[in-house]
């Protein structure tokens, strides 16, 4: 087999738009292998795209013991001639020469068989699933929308900066983190008092896995203008539904100088780059996924571009939402002004009322985060502010943002009305002290936008292991 080392290897991608007629070196995996004592057809695919590449080996040139090994999920290198295809679903096929198994795959164990197997299955074998079809477009599709973010903020001129992970600082004001500790939790050390004495810690102080890196991101923006983040988000929330994760990655754009109309603008250029990209990049597949799960997935994409998204304030969304309940809706969770929406009532604006995405913008200020710039004016009892969110077929919301409040004053004052703690924020506060500016910025849920971009509906099936409550595998 030292004559393969003279060829060099071309993957299966390539090899299937190569012409005809030229001796060829392949590597990969087996997928399927069927035929009978004179022929055998073996699929071999090494990840470069969703097609698999036929082998034919004329069982006259090969041992019987070496062609038993040829089993599902064993790696090969196969050298022969690409030649035109007799059969259906490909246009050329390699005619084998010489067939090395580089690793063998005991049939019996090996979880991955030729039968189509649920999601949930696939679940349970999450550091095998990738080499199914479904994963590995999704994969391919996860790091072509990586890199498509990349480039649409590169080319804007935007600052990639990066934030850090472990905070003291809880942005969202929820509460729900991951405590990051060194301190033995078998002999925890206490203050007289009997609560933890945090000094003692590796960093003196309580710290936690970041929920997002907005606050730190504002700085960014407030010194070179305009940046994005891109990276793990944490969130300790107690909840298993398909569109929930402990650890999932949120790109999170900071401009100085934007008002909530520019982000708005923003925001919508951006996501339909986004589609476009993957309609332009991923069409091989984005066509498997629509075959196999989601027969409107590609129809659902191109349904986004060419179109401006509607623009709706919360007030007018939750009185379309009440005459929608006069006539017949039925939704599980109540609607009145003051409450947050959940993602039957963003999806009914979007699927039913509108049909094309919704930026929802003019929330109560009960209900939104604290920086959030206040809209002058309103009602004692309705106030609002300058948020935004995107709400996206089958997903509901997909981005979520706001104009941040400039003012000082009235960010020290939302801070004690919500009874925050100062000790963390002073450094974030500075901002408004020293040169404030109208700035805006949203976050983009990786995942939730992979949900929409390959049509799945469980993000658990969009990142490459998830962790959930009870689930920190591999």
């Amino acid at each position: 087999m030292n004559e393969m080392s003279v060829i060099t290897r071309k993957k299966v991608k390539e090899l299937l738009l190569a012409a005809p007629g030229q001796e060829v070196l392949a590597k990969g995996w087996v997928r399927t292998k069927r035929g009978n004592k004179q022929i055998k057809f073996i699929a071999l695919n090494d990840g470069s795209t969703v097609h698999n590449i036929q082998v034919v080996a004329d069982m006259a040139n090969f041992d019987e013991s070496l062609i038993a090994k040829v089993t599902t999920g064993a790696s090969l290198a196969v050298k022969g001639v690409l030649v035109e295809s007799v059969g259906s679903g490909q246009a050329v096929e390699i005619q084998a020469k010489e067939i090395e198994v580089l690793g063998e795959c005991d049939p019996m164990r090996y979880p991955l068989q030729k039968k189509d197997t649920s999601l949930e299955y696939l679940r349970t074998v999450a550091h095998m699933r990738p080499r199914t079809n479904t994963f590995g477009a999704i994969l391919r599709i996860r790091h072509a929308m990586a890199f498509a973010i990349h480039k649409f903020f590169n080319d804007k001129g935007f600052v990639y900066l990066n934030t850090p992970l472990i905070t003291e600082s809880d942005a969202e004001g929820a509460g729900d983190m991951f405590q990051v500790t060194t301190l033995n939790l078998e002999n925890v050390p206490k203050k007289d008092n009997g609560k933890v004495d945090f000094s003692k810690d590796f960093f003196g102080k309580k710290t936690s896995l970041t929920v997002s890196g907005q606050l730190e991101g504002e700085l960014g923006a407030t010194a070179v203008g305009e940046i994005y983040t891109f990276g793990p988000t944490f969130r300790a929330e107690n909840s298993n539904t398909p569109r929930h994760l402990a650890e999932f990655w949120m790109i999170e754009p900071e401009m100085a100088f934007y008002d909530i109309n520019d982000n708005m603008v923003l925001a919508e250029e951006f996501v339909k780059y986004l589609v476009q990209y993957a309609l332009d990049n991923c069409m091989d597949d984005l066509t498997f996924l629509n075959n196999k799960y989601d027969d409107g997935l590609i129809e659902r994409l191109r349904s986004v571009l060419g179109i401006e998204f509607q623009r709706l304030t919360y007030t007018d969304a939750v009185t379309i939402l009440e005459e929608a309940v006069k006539k017949g809706t039925q939704f599980e969770f109540p609607v009145s002004w003051g409450t947050d929406f959940q993602s039957e009532h963003e999806r009914y604006l979007v699927e039913k009322h509108f049909g094309k995405p919704v930026i929802l913008t003019d929330f109560p200020m009960a209900i939104k985060a604290f920086y959030m710039k206040q809209n002058e004016g309103c009602a004692p009892g309705r106030e609002t502010v300058r948020g935004m969110d995107v709400l996206f077929p089958k997903i509901g919301e997909i981005i979520g943002g706001s104009e941040r409040e400039a003012s000082l004053e009235k960010l020290e004052r939302r801070i004690t009305e919500l009874g925050m703690s100062r000790k963390n924020l002073e450094w974030y506060i500075d901002t408004r002290r020293f040169g404030t500016v109208p700035h805006s910025g949203f976050g983009l849920g990786f995942e939730r936008l992979l949900l929409f971009v390959t049509g799945m509906a469980n993000i658990r099936d969009v990142i490459p292991f998830p962790r959930t409550p009870k689930n920190a595998e591999f």
